[in-house]
């Protein structure tokens, strides 16, 4: 029942950002592959950025769930923490010398040193955790329905925004990554990205990355989309997924 749930979820999902691209009212890209790392496939990607011109990941699962320092040319971890099997990690981003970590359904968050990996303090939360990023002020976060919310660095909650796309609430929001000003968010289930305005909730883009992972790399573990890393000091884009062996560099290509 739950895989039919989910099935109907990413089909009306997809038939609603078809429809209203067909509008015209937002813009539409693909993703044109510069170039291609190994990823661990062992690695259920939940969240992925940069802090000080490395890549850090965050893996979910229970008995699986990890922070790590990636090198990119390898996709190997230089360094590793392992969490309790008990938590089911999820998004995660750097801000102000710290690393702020998610849970699923723990209602618990955690920060470490960005240096360090050191632990530096749990706090509690008060929804499900799922994608994280910042703006360079404030924490922002999903919950996988459509609302964003704006947190300080002790999780209290400033603002929240609904997303919606032509007047429409989207949900399913997941890994999210800061880029130039605006809110990039996969879409779970589905092999789209929307980027979303921060002052408005309103997204101004759809990237569709169908067949970003070919057939030949994909195997009966293989899961969804979901990573987005972008490296400010070079202003590069990098997506990988669930269990995905490969991290592409890419590039925006808007659809004629």
């Amino acid at each position: 029942m739950r895989r039919k749930l989910l099935i109907f979820i990413f089909l009306a999902a997809h038939l609603l950002i078809a429809s209203s691209c067909a509008a015209g009212k937002v813009r539409q890209y693909k993703v044109k592959v510069v170039k291609e790392y190994p990823h661990d496939e062992m690695s259920y990607t939940q969240g992925l950025f940069f802090q000080g011109g490395k890549m850090v990941e965050t893996t979910g699962q229970y008995g699986e769930s990890t922070l790590r320092l990636v090198d990119l040319a390898s996709g190997k971890a230089v360094k590793k923490l392992d969490f309790d099997r008990k938590y089911f990690i999820e998004g995660s981003v750097e801000l102000d010398g710290k690393i702020f970590i998610l849970t699923w359904q723990n209602k618990v968050s955690f920060v470490y040193d960005a240096n360090t990996l050191e632990y530096v303090q749990t706090y509690r939360y008060p929804r499900e955790g799922w994608g994280l990023t910042t703006d360079g002020k404030s924490l922002i976060a999903s919950d996988g329905s459509s609302r964003l919310y704006w947190l300080d660095k002790d999780f209290r909650q400033q603002k929240a925004l609904t997303v919606k796309l032509n007047g429409r609430a989207i949900n399913q929001l997941n890994e999210l990554e800061w880029i130039d000003g605006k809110i990039w968010a996969n879409v779970y289930m589905s092999d789209m990205i929307v980027i979303i305005n921060p002052e408005t909730g309103n997204i101004e883009a759809t990237v569709d990355c169908t067949g970003l992972l070919p057939r030949h790399l994909r195997d009966q573990y293989t899961d969804v989309l979901n990573g987005i890393a972008y490296n400010p000091a070079t202003k590069k884009v990098y997506l990988t997924g669930k269990y995905w062996k490969r991290l592409y560099e890419v590039e925006l290509v808007e659809k004629k």
